[in-house]
């Protein structure tokens, strides 16, 4: 697979296992993810077009692995365990939050990867993204400092993936900054903040800053 995401694509195509992923987050081991992922496969759709993203589903948060994740894995932080599933191709723009992410591949995907220290005023340049490719049945850690977005799909009926996150992530700000300036510009909800592609209309319309550079990359397969 990722030799065919190679030689149709104009960006390389790098797997998460390796080096290169290292600066971005880990492998994640010593975790059963596969009944969270049954209930992936067998309760949750992917949309005909674009991308539905859930940040919070009980059922999932109800099964064994969610309690062994919160405890050794976040140090007994309360967590959320959600999706995200759809047909994604482009880059579109960046998110990052305050604490790692955990993303299971129930299918294949690519994922873009940014880090946040190459953000200028509120800015950043598409040539500096790369692209991973993770493996279905994979999960990894993303650090805080990794910025990523949706995944983006490698074949026709689209991708579907487990999100983790600190429990309150990506929810509704019940107060939003007075006169933003700096980092509180790219705020968008609770532990998100956002840089979107100008020409990404919805997350803009959401008020997402506009502070991609470079043109919004498609992804082929």
């Amino acid at each position: 697979m990722i030799n065919r995401l190679n030689e149709v694509n104009d960006v390389t195509i790098l797997s998460v296992f390796d080096d290169a992923f290292k600066t971005y987050g880990n492998v994640v081991t010593g975790i059963d993810f596969s009944e969270l992922i049954f209930y992936m496969e067998e309760k949750t759709p992917i949309p005909e077009n674009g991308n539905i993203y859930v940040a919070s589903v009980p059922e999932m948060e109800e099964i064994s692995a969610a309690e062994e994740i919160q405890n050794f894995f976040y140090g007994g932080m309360p967590i959320q365990i959600g999706y995200c599933n759809g047909r994604n191709t482009t880059y579109n723009g960046f998110e990052y939050h305050k604490g790692s992410e955990i993303n299971v591949a129930v299918t294949d995907f690519m994922l873009v990867l940014g880090h946040t220290w190459l953000i200028k005023d509120n800015t950043y340049a598409v040539e500096d993204a790369q692209v991973f490719f993770v493996p279905k049945g994979t999960a990894i850690e993303m650090f805080q400092t990794t910025l990523h977005l949706s995944p983006c799909r490698v074949c026709d009926e689209g991708f579907k993936g487990i999100v983790v996150l600190p429990r309150g992530t990506n929810t509704p700000l019940e107060k939003k900054p007075e006169n933003p300036q700096g980092e509180n510009r790219l705020l968008l909800q609770k532990n998100k903040w956002v840089i979107a592609h100008p020409e990404r209309e919805p997350l803009i319309r959401q008020g997402a800053f506009p502070g991609l550079l470079g043109n919004n990359k498609e992804l082929k397969y």
